[in-house]
């Protein structure tokens, strides 16, 4: 199994050399050189496991055993999996009216990036105590990723960590999971920007080729290939815990209903889409739309600005992983993706070509969600289940309760029930219990639990940057000072 950029300009690497080089160096995205496609069989063989050992069936496949053994592949996902407070790692909750909700978030940070970045933490552990060999981690962060990549590598003396988050775009909580960590690996920023703005930074560092080699720069950001696969595992679980009965031929369909920023987890979807598994994807947006746009008009172009929305870490304008998926509708075409990519980086914005809109709009369905459509859902799901729902699941679930009421329609048009069979499965990337001032505008009553309500009273630690600040000067002298502290 090899990796190749996106683009084309970039020699292939095993699984080690895309962990360790978030982007490729011709800036486009690593991705499996060929996709492995999945039976029936092994669809029903799958079935049956566990969330935890579909993760190590799913990495099996793009980690070959000589570069990792199996027997190891499967101590490193049992040892990121072993924080995570439920039994099952991931939960289905069935609620009224149809609705399924996937609990992504029984991590330590209550979020879904635990669940790859746990995974990524230990395949980084391992790599660098073989080789001897030291990284310095750059994230920028709209909420969540900062708190789950400084969990997954916090007091790691091979791992230092750098994290820019975008002052007063993050709720309160958020901000003091990553900077109540104290730690001498962990460096907070907190910039006064938005989220797209904390990224040009990183990007500038990552460009300045003798400086990344210097010092072992990564990222952690979804634009590592190595979250991009753990997250495949969402859908098929979501999958197998949402279909009838896998005994028909052809297999049943599922609806799964991803809400989305960065595009990670949609284009983790498309290449589980692309193994073989029967799933209809609806990527779901704030009224940060660009996805939604592009889906629906083949739009693929920034707003004036980023809109702050109660689903915060959804507050984002570039979806980069919006990359991969392009690559995979084009038939891998790294020549046009490289042409397109280009031509959107000059001007932010391009408008797709009509054959690949098509495929696009024919893989993916979209929606996009007002605050008050969320607001709207939260309450609407509490009133109904007693079941308190993060913003951020609010906007899948806005999709499900505006679609027409199944029961009705099968009463109505018995003779089409096959239309409105499909089951849907709404996947859930935060707790509730992270978005305070959410469930307080939907007049809904927060549930903390104990380890989030002492955050307010731990000590905290970070940098600020100010605007009008060079900002990639500013994490450059402080990478260079960790560097002389090791």
């Amino acid at each position: 199994m090899e990796y190749v950029s996106t683009r084309g300009g970039a020699g292939a690497v095993d699984f080690e050399g895309a962990l360790f080089s978030g982007y490729a160096p011709d800036g486009g995205l690593f991705m499996p050189q060929s996709i492995p496609s999945l039976d029936g069989d092994t669809l029903r063989r799958w079935s049956c496991l566990s969330y935890q050992e579909l993760v190590k069936e799913l990495c099996s496949l793009f980690i070959t055993a000589e570069l990792v053994p199996r027997s190891t592949l499967n101590e490193l996902i049992d040892r990121a999996f072993s924080r995570f407070r439920h039994k099952d790692i991931v939960h289905l909750s069935t609620l009224k009216n149809g609705l399924n909700v996937l609990e992504l978030w029984h991590g330590v940070t209550y979020a879904f990036k635990d669940l790859s970045l746990s995974c990524t933490g230990q395949f980084l552990q391992y790599f660098l105590e073989k080789k001897q060999k030291h990284v310095t981690i750059l994230v920028g962060t709209s909420g969540d990723t900062g708190s789950s990549a400084i969990e997954s590598v916090r007091g790691q003396k091979n791992m230092d960590i750098f994290v820019l988050l975008p002052k007063g775009f993050c709720t309160q909580i958020q901000e003091l999971q990553m900077t109540t960590v104290i730690e001498d690996n962990v460096h907070v920023f907190a910039a006064h920007g938005n989220s797209d703005e904390i990224d040009e930074p990183i990007k500038e560092l990552f460009a300045d080729v003798d400086f990344a080699r210097k010092y072992n720069l990564m990222s952690l950001n979804s634009v590592n290939w190595s979250r991009i696969m753990v997250q495949i595992a969402h859908h098929f679980y979501a999958y197998f815990q949402c279909a009838p009965s896998l005994d028909t031929t052809p297999l049943p369909v599922v609806e799964i209903v991803v809400p989305t920023g960065g595009a990670g987890n949609i284009a983790a979807g498309c290449i589980a889409q692309k193994m073989g598994l029967p799933i209809r994807l609806v990527a779901v947006v704030n009224s940060n739309d660009v996805i939604h746009r592009t889906v629906q008009h083949g739009d693929f172009s920034l707003s004036e600005s980023v809109k702050a929305t109660l689903a915060s870490a959804m507050d984002i304008q570039e979806p980069y992983n919006m990359e991969r998926i392009l690559w995979l509708l084009s038939g891998s075409d790294s020549s046009r993706m490289k042409t397109l990519m280009e031509r959107f980086s000059v001007s932010k914005s391009l408008k797709l070509p009509e054959d690949l809109h098509r495929k696009l709009s024919e893989t993916l369905r979209s929606c996009s969600a007002s605050d008050k459509d969320i607001v709207q859902a939260m309450q609407r799901c509490w009133e109904e289940n007693r079941y308190l729902l993060c913003p951020h699941s609010a906007v899948a679930a806005h999709y499900h309760y505006s679609q027409p009421d199944r029961a009705c329609l099968h009463q109505q048009f018995s003779c089409f029930s096959f239309l409105f069979s499909t089951p849907r499965c709404c996947l859930a990337p935060a707790s509730a219990a992270k978005f305070q001032d959410a469930l307080l505008r939907a007049g809904l009553v927060p549930q903390l639990p104990p380890e989030i309500t002492a955050l307010t009273g731990m000590e905290t630690r970070s940098t600020s940057l100010e605007r009008g600040q060079d900002w990639a000067q500013a994490l450059r002298e402080r990478i260079e000072i960790a560097a002389q502290r090791r």
